[in-house]
């Protein structure tokens, strides 16, 4: 989505991730995951998530054209 709005023009001057990691959310608990690492709460095993892999070249500077 941002590749698509600074295409069409718009300056787009940062992001904020929200969230590194699946965490407690206030209102829904632990029921929904949203970071970019996945967090096992029983064994506490982080998983990098596809999106954690994508940020990371985008960061980088080699963000994928698709």
């Amino acid at each position: 989505m941002c590749k698509k709005v600074i295409i069409d023009g718009i300056k787009l001057e940062g992001y904020f991730l929200w969230s590194i990691m699946d965490n407690f959310e206030w209102a829904y608990g632990y029921s929904k995951r949203f970071g970019l690492i996945y967090c096992d709460y029983q064994s506490l095993k982080r998983i990098p998530k596809d999106s954690y892999y994508f940020y990371r070249e985008v960061v980088a500077g080699h963000e994928p054209l698709e």
